[in-house]
């Protein structure tokens, strides 16, 4: 295998082996810090743009499992990882990693020193890069490595079509990069589940008569998105029960009049801390962003949920004029945590009280 080299935007580079597909890509290079659920990472949409940097040291032991892929393929620009393993051993695995990175086209790196590049993007933030076949760039190359952002990424990963999954209370799934475990924790707990584009208006939600409506995780910076911003807006004076995860979480509180802003170097991996503002308790949740909601910025009629333990940002909302709660975390994770699944129970139980105060 042919050597390759990640070029970070400050000029710092890091040599390893090329695997995956062939060529040149920049992207935001982020890290998370997940010692299972790798497949789940590559297919989640909210990597759209990103390079992704695994800081676990042996990737691709269990191979590729197509039942496990959170969409139908590959989202981030390319992959780093320190060590990758050859011959995976699962009796669900339908071949090695590397080939699946072939077929998808996603460029990779191994042998790459992780811990030392996890411990620059710690120290300095999230940072561009560019995989590169040589170490050195010309003066175009590093104009477009400097210059590079991650823009129009929801309608990029967003169905393009309406879609219906299910029997029972119809539930609509706005859709601006939703990984797929958020319609199958629906299913679960009967639900119809009808899945939008995310450049559906308010008024078409509304003509579905939908029981409640998730607002779904999704790539890029969340004020980005004014018109479903505007949308959201709308939909918060309907009545219709609201859950936000992840980008839903920022776009909601956007709606509403707060703040979002862009992390150091985000909270991406299984492993984060997360208080119960109401019980004390302390969960340990799986989250990929790299936008947080300004507490500060909320309004009285908005009560902070969930905070992280780390570093106090705001991991969740409760409404209280409207009924809708959101988390910056994520409740369906797969392949874990599950200590706050039952985030899906709550909505669930908001739904039936609506419609309960409607029937009197």
């Amino acid at each position: 295998m042919s050597q390759g080299y990640l070029i970070l935007e400050d000029g710092q580079v890091f040599t390893g082996t090329r695997c995956g597909a062939a060529g040149e890509v920049i992207g935001e290079l982020v890290f998370t810090t997940g010692m299972t659920g790798y497949l789940e990472t590559l297919t989640d949409p909210s990597y759209f743009g990103q390079i992704i940097m695994q800081t676990f040291p042996l990737i691709g032991n269990y191979g590729v499992i197509p039942e496990d892929f959170e969409s139908d393929h590959i989202h981030a620009k390319a992959y780093i990882i320190h060590e990758l393993c050859a011959e995976p051993s699962n009796f669900r695995s339908q071949g090695p990693l590397d080939d699946f990175l072939k077929q998808q086209g996603i460029p990779g790196l191994r042998n790459v020193d992780t811990r030392r590049l996890t411990r620059i993007v710690r120290e300095h933030g999230v940072m561009n890069a560019m995989l590169s076949d040589k170490p050195q760039l010309n003066a175009d190359q590093k104009a477009a490595l400097q210059n590079y952002r991650v823009k129009d990424a929801v309608s990029a990963v967003s169905c393009q079509q309406a879609s219906s999954a299910g029997e029972g209370r119809p539930v609509v799934l706005w859709d601006f990069g939703a990984k797929g475990h958020i319609q199958r924790e629906l299913l679960q707990r009967g639900c119809r589940v009808i899945t939008m584009p995310a450049s559906t208006t308010a008024s078409e939600i509304l003509a579905l008569k939908p029981q409640g409506i998730v607002l779904s995780n999704g790539p890029g910076d969340p004020a980005e998105n004014t018109k479903i911003i505007h949308e959201l807006h709308l939909l918060t004076q309907s009545g219709i029960p609201l859950f936000g995860i992840c980008l839903g979480h920022q776009l909601l509180a956007l709606a509403c009049g707060g703040k979002t802003e862009k992390m150091k170097y985000g909270h991406r991996g299984a492993n984060q801390p997360v208080k119960d503002m109401d019980t004390g308790r302390v969960h340990i949740t799986s989250q990929n962003h790299g936008y947080c909601v300004v507490a500060e910025s909320l309004g009285a009629d908005a009560q902070i949920s969930h905070c992280n333990v780390n570093d106090g940002s705001c991991e969740g909302v409760r409404y209280n004029s409207f009924p809708a709660i959101s988390v910056q975390f994520h409740p369906e994770a797969c392949a874990g945590p599950l200590d706050e699944r039952s985030m899906f129970d709550d909505f669930i139980t908001m739904i039936k009280e609506v419609g309960a105060n409607a029937a009197q």
